[in-house]
């Protein structure tokens, strides 16, 4: 039997050894999943929203225990790792509270408004939930508490890196009380994940994570005639307009780069400032990044922690050198340290242009992408100048401008103006282009992996 091992890339310290399981013991799960939806899917929406608010408290009795957790394994600042424990309990009580009417039974009409009609959201049954390890509670969470409140089961295959987490995560739904293999968690291969995919009680299958492995897990489920929704990288641009605040913008920049030790898909990455403000959003932008404190992330102080691992370590720095040598201008970070922990600097590049990883690539990891536009027109059309379209932003001092550029133009599926953030239970979150499709939050995953049932009455 093989084995995996979680690693605290802060100090390089081996923290557990986990058993991979074969596809015999995987099909298991997918199976007590499936018996489990069979009773889940009779229960009200009420019932189904109890259970839920029990999984917020229990998130949050057990929130320092946690976040450390995390911390520990994917080297997430502390304090960030608390904000999505807390984060994850609200989702749960954003589902709880309006899953009951989101899902509830249509009256329509048909024959010509004769006759009457009902649209049930009726659950499919088993989803299998395949995440990263940028946001080990999160990330499952978004999935598992909008198909819960829809009837459905789910089975988790984690990130190995944070399998602890994931493992937590259940340990604390089955406290709340959750019956016995509604969420199951699973340790396997790639090779297995496939075979998952291609299970017959499998309904759906939602991933977040590269472009590369959404591309390989699309093409997986549509062979197998399974729905799917697909959460995918970006390298989001911040718009810097000509009539921006640029003391508010530099610092919600920063924030917005550094925010997860930039191992985030909506991280602020590429910035794109007009010539009328270049010169002084650049200088205060690369003062403040030369200011930030990196360290141990489970001090208060600290503003940066490591990157998760040695292979995203590696490949930050690749990306910077390979962009340095393409044309790129060096103004601040680029030399990382030879110490234990994977710690990269915040990092400023400027005259990044198309054909630079900087450009075209998603830099995952707290390195920030300078391009000059010579004005508000160009700055859009370099903002949509990329692959992917997961997130942005535009600051300007004109709300009313940067909504019909966000609304008509800016090709994506998420816009801030003159702010940064990560997710909200309130709002849709997904993407457009090859950052993926469909939705969750905002209702709208509720609904996702559920059969709109057409019943025609006389």
């Amino acid at each position: 039997m093989s084995q995996i091992s979680t690693v605290n890339p802060a100090t390089e310290k081996k923290i557990a050894d986990y058993d991979v399981m074969g596809a015999d013991e995987a099909f298991q799960k997918v199976e007590a999943a499936h018996t489990a939806f069979l009773k889940w899917k009779t229960t009200s929406h009420e019932e189904r929203a109890s259970l839920l608010r029990d999984i917020a408290a229990g998130l949050r009795s057990n929130a320092e225990t946690l976040a450390e957790l995390m911390t520990q394994e994917v080297g997430k600042l502390l304090r960030d790792g608390l904000t999505e424990v807390e984060l994850c309990a609200q989702i749960f009580e954003y589902t709880a509270e309006h899953g009951p009417d989101l899902l509830a039974d249509e009256e329509r009409k048909h024959a010509g408004g004769k006759k009457r009609g009902i649209v049930a959201h009726c659950p499919i049954g088993v989803i299998y939930s395949i995440q990263p390890w940028n946001f080990p509670i999160y990330q499952p969470v978004r999935v598992l508490a909008a198909n819960l409140m829809a009837g459905n089961s789910v089975v988790l295959k984690h990130a190995e890196i944070c399998t602890g987490s994931g493992l937590m995560l259940k340990d604390i739904c089955d406290k709340a009380g959750l019956p016995e293999g509604l969420f199951e968690v699973i340790i396997i291969d790639h090779e297995t994940s496939d075979k998952v995919i291609a299970h017959k009680y499998v309904r759906g299958v939602t991933m977040t994570g590269s472009e590369k492995a959404g591309r390989h897990i699309g093409q997986m489920s549509t062979k197998n005639l399974k729905k799917s929704v697909l959460e995918l990288g970006s390298n989001d641009a911040y718009m810097i307009l000509e009539d921006a605040d640029i003391g508010l913008a530099v610092k919600t920049c920063v924030q917005g780069r550094l925010y997860n030790n930039g191992e985030t898909c909506v991280s602020a990455k590429r910035f794109v400032v007009t010539d009328a403000v270049y010169d002084a959003f650049v200088t205060e932008f690369v003062t403040q990044m030369e200011a930030v404190k990196t360290g141990d992330p489970m001090k208060d102080d600290t503003q940066l922690g490591p990157l998760s691992s040695q292979d995203q370590f590696d490949t930050i720095d690749s990306q910077v050198k390979d962009s340095i040598k393409a044309g790129a201008k060096l103004l601040c970070g680029g030399d990382p340290k030879d110490q234990v922990g994977h710690y990269y600097p915040a990092t400023v590049l400027s005259e990044v242009t198309s054909g630079m990883p900087a450009y075209d690539d998603e830099l995952f990891g707290p390195v920030a992408s300078i391009i000059r536009a010579k004005d508000d027109a160009e700055a859009m059309k370099i903002a949509n100048d990329s692959r992917y379209g997961l997130g942005g932003g535009i600051f300007t001092a004109d709300e009313d401008k940067a909504v019909r550029l966000a609304r008509d133009h800016f090709d994506t599926g998420m816009i801030r103006i003159n702010s940064f953030g990560a997710a909200d239970p309130n709002m849709p979150f997904g993407g457009v282009k090859d950052s993926g499709f469909g939705r969750e939050h905002g209702g709208f995953g509720m609904k996702e992996f559920t059969n709109a049932k057409a019943i025609y009455l006389p």
